[in-house]
């Protein structure tokens, strides 16, 4: 009986500290840094602390949990956003350093843009946190131009479980990947289509959450509801007034379709932006191959044939493209 109570003490004890704790990427913190919060390692038990916040991370100390297969460190919950800020700090250098390999890169940058944009919808009349969206795009477009092993990587990493944070992501990194793929090479409109990608549903914050999670098909009031969206999302952003122009342009069309179906204002053919049309390639993708409360991911195929056609309302030649981008090597 003792045993037995023993057992669940310290069963419960553990399951606290995976709750309360959120594990980091060693190669995310840079030797040497001073960093504001305290690190843990989890020696199968508890966690026991590592190093204290505001002492520098040593060459030695690094080394010395590499060398022991330790990849990965503990930081409290609670420190979430001090950890996000260090990443947005030295994401560049963290992206071009030759030791980090492409996966554990790719890790890092989905797994922290991923906080970035849970910060974004939590309080999303924010500057700085629009602000740091910009920083991190940037970084995130530079990383993508490496090339099909960025992409690739980022594929690997990528959720198939719905979460507006997960899709907001994906959607930024297919949308680079393809607008890249057609040629779309200045880092300045990279960055404006990527920032626009990333912030491309910020508006369903106005949603009430019993229609954005809703579990079966909305009604017509709830269906008007959702379409304004677009809408919403450009007053949002404009209130910080800290994105290009151009980058509202994804916000505002990537459900405007090629035929006028689409919404919120029925824009056709050449009144939509390519941006717009990247965006609503990628946004219509990444919605049907990852799970839904409703239903299940679909196959890349699947998808890209429900998709093809013209009475979908994509643009034709990107959508081939898009699926050439996701041929045999990039399937989900």
């Amino acid at each position: 009986m003792d045993t037995m109570g023993h057992a669940e003490g310290y069963a419960l004890s553990r399951q606290r500290d995976l709750d309360t704790f959120m594990p980091i990427f060693v190669r995310s913190l840079g030797i040497g840094s001073i960093l504001e919060f305290n690190l843990y390692v989890y020696n199968g038990r508890e966690m026991v602390l590592f190093r204290a916040a505001h002492l520098p991370l040593t060459s030695e100390a690094c080394s010395a949990l590499l060398q022991s297969n330790l990849n990965r460190l503990y930081i409290s919950k609670d420190d979430r956003r001090l950890y996000q800020r260090h990443i947005q700090t030295h994401i560049a250098g963290i992206l071009a350093d030759p030791t980090i390999d492409g996966f554990t890169k790719a890790t890092i940058v989905y797994d922290s843009a991923k906080d970035l944009v849970k910060d974004l919808f939590a309080d999303p009349y924010r500057g700085e946190t629009i602000k740091g969206s910009q920083a991190f795009v940037e970084s995130t477009v530079l990383y993508v131009l490496e090339g099909q092993n960025a992409f690739h990587n980022m594929l690997r990493v990528m959720s198939f479980d719905y979460t507006v944070y997960s899709h907001s992501v994906n959607v930024c990194t297919f949308s680079l990947a393809l607008a890249h793929a057609v040629g779309i090479t200045r880092t300045n409109e990279l960055i404006e289509l990527g920032t626009g990608a990333l912030l491309h549903d910020i508006g369903k914050v106005r949603i009430p959450e019993e229609i954005l999670h809703k579990n079966g098909p909305l009604d017509q009031s709830e269906w008007d509801t959702v379409r304004q969206h677009p809408q919403w999302g450009v007053e949002i952003v404009s209130e910080t007034d800290m994105i290009p122009d151009n980058a509202y342009l994804p916000i505002h069309q990537h459900h405007e379709r090629q035929n006028g179906g689409g919404y919120p204002d029925g824009l056709a053919d050449t009144d939509i932006h390519i941006y717009g049309k990247i965006v609503a390639i990628a946004d219509a993708f990444d919605a049907i191959t990852t799970n839904r409360v409703y239903r299940p991911a679909q196959t890349t195929f699947t998808a890209l044939r429900a998709m093809s056609g013209p009475d979908h309302g994509f643009d034709e030649s990107l959508l081939q493209q898009f699926i050439k981008l996701m041929g045999p090597t990039h399937q989900r």
